[in-house]
């Protein structure tokens, strides 16, 4: 699961791992929530969508984006229609289903959305997947919604096993909490920016994960490095030059790279899980640099 605050770089970061896994020949998806399809874009830019091979139906499709790397994105209300098609006689399933009544009382269940979005996840690791003509996958890479939200993801599957305590519900939200809370087979990246608050957020963070799931942050990643471009004594100088366009440019980069490396220097004094850094990209091939970037921590 990759999280972070919004804004901090963590669907690109989301990205470039599951660059990483396929590139070691691991059979690779990363899933998207809500219906997103940033990542897709991201890895064929130059086509309207992925054209690879596609299994699942509408709403839910995965779709190979690149030689042993795919993409799919969860869309809670699909993932509700497939959950009650593969519970339930088909004629109910499709009553319920239709029923604008349940559609509102669903959407309005606390923690409803998570649990669908975390189940489909779960069926993505399975030996046995239910979706016709689909295999399993060797690595699934979330890139779940933004820092309390997601551990609202990792968290649903117990806190509805624990109200609902027996039937298939409660069954099944143990089984896959079993899978999401195991540090053995669920793993965490936190992704902030070098700036004060998606730091505050990430050091949050890893007390939320450790007590609502039971699991710790695994890899934290500051985002969005700039180069340190003066010394210490080229700084001096640039505070005695003047103002000229140049020079206050150059005085703010100096200031801005500093302030980065007091908040990198915050973080990793706070953070329980090695620290890792990615430098801002601008131009070229972004994706393809930051996974190879990444290949040497990961």
């Amino acid at each position: 699961m990759v999280t972070g605050k919004g804004g901090v770089g963590k669907t690109t970061v989301a990205a470039a791992i599951g660059m990483v896994a396929a590139r070691r020949g691991l059979r690779t998806i990363v899933a998207e929530v809500s219906r997103r399809d940033d990542v897709s874009r991201m890895m064929t830019p130059n086509a309207g969508s992925a054209s690879g091979t596609r299994v699942g139906g509408e709403g839910i499709q995965e779709e190979e984006v690149s030689p042993g790397l795919h993409h799919v994105s969860i869309d809670p209300e699909r993932a509700m229609e497939l959950y009650l098609t593969d519970q339930l006689p088909p004629g109910l399933a499709d009553v319920i289903a239709s029923s604008r009544t349940f559609t509102y009382l669903a959407a309005a269940t606390p923690g409803m959305r998570e649990l669908l979005t975390v189940g489909k996840v779960w069926e993505l690791t399975q030996d046995h997947r239910r979706t016709p003509g689909a295999q399993r996958y060797d690595l699934v890479v979330l890139d779940a919604p933004a820092t309390g939200h997601g551990v609202a993801v990792l968290s649903a599957p117990r806190t509805f096993a624990q109200v609902a305590r027996v039937g298939r519900i409660a069954r099944q939200g143990r089984t896959i909490d079993a899978m999401v809370s195991d540090p053995a087979r669920t793993g965490v990246v936190a992704v902030a920016r070098p700036e004060e608050m998606p730091v505050n957020e990430t050091l949050a963070l890893q007390d939320a994960l450790r007590a609502e799931v039971g699991l710790e942050v695994g890899l934290v990643i500051a985002n969005g490095m700039l180069p340190q471009r003066f010394s210490a004594g080229d700084g001096r100088a640039l505070a005695a030059a003047g103002d000229s366009p140049e020079v206050v440019a150059a005085r703010h980069a100096h200031a801005r790279a500093g302030t980065q490396r007091t908040q990198l220097q915050r973080l990793r004094r706070g953070a329980r899980a090695p620290v890792a850094t990615l430098p801002f990209v601008f131009n070229g091939d972004c994706l393809g640099r930051l996974a190879r970037e990444l290949e040497r921590v990961l």
